[in-house]
């Protein structure tokens, strides 16, 4: 066995967080979103909620990273919190059920984007096989172009990091620029909810999977902790810094869409960002930003396979995981035996996800997308739970351990974080309960796996 290699500095360490966030959600979300809640005050809602949690949710990432600085992000935080089961257990369901499977949506996301542009040029669409292969060429490719090292996988992050900025920047400019298209009216119309109840409180809380799917992946650089050049002091820094550039980025997006898109046409719109851009620049720009908007999925599939791979690594090192999969590759210092896992169950999630939008919507494959959020949605609420939870355990633990960075506003950053939470699991079980049955059954499946591999 090998070490890994300290490749990365902060450059590299904050593009892997904005490559992590900006993928799909931006270009993607807001028509569910949107579909959901019916008006631009809730809208405007489910994004700042998801802000408020991505906020204080790095806050405390930024301790329990700065203390201890080991690849496997949430894994290792688990671990040491509250033991190998847990610890175990949370790698299961990611490997198994959530951080695969959102890769496997935005590889469904980067395919919809290349059949908008081949739809504006050609005038048909993709059928639901032709979107199960490209979808599938892409999981195996960016898989491939990650096995070779973690200073070339650096340098492709830090490539994509550049064109994410450029490609969301180029669509505010555009979007808040072309007077002559935008109608400021769209921004109150509606204002507010034809009526407020319990269904509306649903509404909200359902529209928060794709909020907080948008914002998912912040946490990207903690995954490479063993990595990273002075990771006490690199990696809360760029947690901070990615975050608040994307944030930024995600403001100005959906102030855009909404200035050139009235909310119908947003909810009818699947490619919001797409159909902004026809109007500003008709059908042109409409292809010039489905190119850009799918080089940027293209570009968080590959961080998200480079990152989720040290975490199935960290785990069969310490013997709490497929035993081939703590190997490193001699030479590129790589775990190659991981990222090929993750790529072939990658694979057996994408054809659930295409069988699935066929059983519903035939060939068409119009939900596919939606299918895989709401599939993996309650269990990562509940172990996102347990992590944020991990720095009260933490603190009782080791109260004299060396903590470079201490949480802001703790006790009540984590405490916002997890009634957040616990609202948001409930509404999802309530309004996903079949697809987070699902998950929550796979998740439970690693037990035996636990006590007949592990324990023994």
């Amino acid at each position: 066995m090998t070490d890994y290699k300290k490749d990365l500095g902060l450059k590299e360490s904050v593009s892997i967080v904005i490559s992590r966030i900006i993928g799909s959600g931006i270009f993607r979300t807001p028509a569910p979103i949107m579909a959901l809640v019916g008006c631009t005050s809730l809208f405007g809602l489910v994004w700042v909620i998801g802000g408020i949690i991505t906020i204080f949710g790095a806050v405390i990432y930024a301790e329990l990273t700065a203390m201890l600085p080991k690849s496997g992000g949430p894994y290792v935080f688990l671990k040491e919190a509250y033991g190998p089961y847990i610890a175990f257990i949370r790698g299961w369901a990611m490997f198994f059920v959530s951080e695969t499977a959102s890769i496997v949506a935005v590889a469904l996301v980067f395919t919809e984007y290349i059949n908008a542009i081949w739809e504006i040029t050609s005038g048909t669409s993709f059928n639901l096989i032709v979107t199960f292969l490209i979808a599938l060429i892409t999981i195996w490719l960016l898989t491939s172009m990650n096995l070779f090292g973690v200073q070339l996988s650096g340098k492709i992050q830090v490539i994509f990091g550049i064109t994410k900025i450029a490609a969301v920047g180029a669509i505010i400019g555009m979007t808040l620029t072309s007077f002559s298209t935008g109608n400021i009216q769209n921004f109150v119309n509606p204002l507010w909810p034809a009526t407020f109840d319990w269904h509306t409180v649903l509404a909200v809380g359902a529209a928060l999977r794709y909020s907080f799917f948008a914002f998912s992946g912040w946490e990207g650089s903690t995954y490479m902790a063993e990595e990273i050049k002075q990771p006490q002091k690199t990696l809360p820094l760029s947690l901070f810094l990615g975050i608040s550039g994307v944030m930024l980025l995600y403001l100005g997006a959906n102030i855009g869409y909404l200035f050139q898109l009235d909310v119908n046409t947003i909810i009818k719109e699947k490619w919001v960002a797409t159909a902004a851009m026809k109007v500003v620049l008709g059908a042109t720009g409409g292809i010039l930003i489905s190119i850009a908007v799918a080089i940027n999925a293209f570009g968080n599939i590959s961080t998200q396979i480079l990152c989720k791979s040290r975490t199935w690594h960290a785990m069969a090192r310490d013997g709490l995981f497929f035993e081939k999969f703590k190997e490193l590759h001699p030479r590129f210092h790589t775990p190659n035996n991981a990222l090929i896992g993750q790529g072939l169950w990658a694979t057996v999630l994408l054809i659930f996800a295409v069988l699935s939008t066929y059983f519903q919507s035939g060939m068409t494959g119009t939900n596919t997308y939606e299918t895989i959020i709401d599939f993996f949605s309650a269990t990562s609420t509940i172990f996102n739970l347990l992590t944020f939870g991990a720095i009260y355990m933490l603190r009782k633990k080791w109260p004299d351990k060396n903590r470079p960075y201490k949480a802001l506003f703790y006790p009540w950053s984590m405490i916002i974080v997890l009634i957040l939470y616990s609202v948001f699991l409930i509404i999802t079980l309530i309004t996903a309960f079949v697809p987070s049955l699902v998950g929550i059954a796979l998740t439970a499946s690693g037990t035996l796996y636990y006590l007949i591999k592990v324990k023994d």
